[in-house]
This record gives structure tokens, sequence and C-alpha cells, in this order.
């Protein structure tokens, strides 16, 4: 059984899948504690549902009194290790992660992201995406989950899915499919991802 930490910024969707599929036995990992960067993000009510632990580090205070972003990851690595994870999944995870936080879980860290592999990095890939099918440069998108590493969405590849566009297709269709499809790649790839052997 794989032990998870779920690392989110907002409503949490993903994290649902994960425990979805644990609870109905499609996933054998169970997550065993999330962490949010925002103390508002309803993925940590979904957590709490669920039985979970969570807890909340926000950056903010750590810019402000000029701890700066190394102390962040490092105490946020901290909070991750406290809860022996097998595998960190950030899921919509609002921060780019450094060496202070990444050397702690190395071949650990799974992101999701909304584009195919080398396609549209950083946080608005889906408005990106559809910029893109306007200027008539793309026929479709994606979603891949790869390994992270301090560049943007640039890891090892884990698993990737095209997504198709539409003509007439708003921000909320395109969204709908692609969560479609981020929520079953997410819980197929976790559930056969081989952690390395060396423990965080």
């Amino acid at each position: 059984m794989k032990r998870l930490v779920v690392l989110i910024s907002g409503n949490g969707s993903n994290l649902q899948a994960l425990l979805d599929a644990y609870a109905d036995g499609r996933l054998a990992g169970r997550v065993v504690r999330v962490i949010a960067n925002r103390a508002q993000a309803f993925g940590l009510e979904r957590a709490r549902l669920a039985g979970v632990p969570t807890e909340v580090l926000a950056l903010r205070p750590y810019t402000a009194d000029g701890r700066g972003r190394a102390a962040y990851d490092a105490d946020l690595a901290d909070l991750v290790a406290a809860a022996a994870p097998d595998v960190v999944v950030l899921a919509g995870f609002m921060h780019i992660l450094g060496a202070p936080f990444l050397d702690r879980f190395p071949g650990r860290v799974v992101n999701l992201h909304p584009a195919l592999p080398g396609a549209f990095p950083g946080k608005d890939a889906i408005g990106d995406a559809l910029a893109a099918f306007a200027r008539g440069a793309i026929t479709e998108t994606g979603v891949m989950v790869h390994l992270v590493v301090p560049a943007v969405d640039a890891g090892p590849v884990l698993a990737a899915e095209p997504v198709p566009l539409y003509p007439g297709d708003t921000r909320a269709d395109l969204e709908a499919r692609i969560h479609a499809v981020e929520h079953r790649l997410l819980v197929a790839t976790v559930a056969r991802f081989q952690p390395p052997e060396s423990a965080p």
C-alpha cells in the first residue's frame, strides 16, 4: 500500500479522484496527508471529509519576513517527510519547488499538468491551448503526469493523453474534458508508479 502526500492550492478535484479510487479499491495508495499553500483551498475540506490530516503552509509569510523560497521549500519538505510518503503528488499545487524540497524526495514527486509534453508549461496551459487553437496552430491539447524537476513542467513523462479541441469551445468546455482525463490518468499513473527503494 503506497503512502501518498498530496499538495494542493485550490478545488482539489484530482485529490478527490485519488480519495475515491482508494475508497473503491481501484488504487492501492492511501492519501495520508494533504498540504495546501492556501487556507481557502476547498481541497482541504475534501480531505477532512475523508478523514485525512491536513496542513496549510503559505508562502507569503516567508517572502514578507525575508526567509524566502528556500526556507519555505525546506519547511514544506519537513511537513511532507513527517508523513513518510512513498509518493508526493502535486495536484494543482501552484508553486515551483526547488532543490531544498526535491532533494528530499528524489524520484518520488509527481505532477499533473494540463498539456502535452513540451507544450504550454506554466500556470495557464488551458488558456494557452485555446489561444493556439484559435490561431490554427494546434488541433488538440492534452494531459501529462511527470516527475518533478526544478524546471517548470519539464520532468520525465510518466503518462500523457491527448484531449481534442473543437470549434466553439469555451474554457469551461475544455476544462471539463481535461479534468475528466486528469482524474483517470492520475489515478492510473499513481497506481502503477514504482517509487525508488530508498526512503525519503
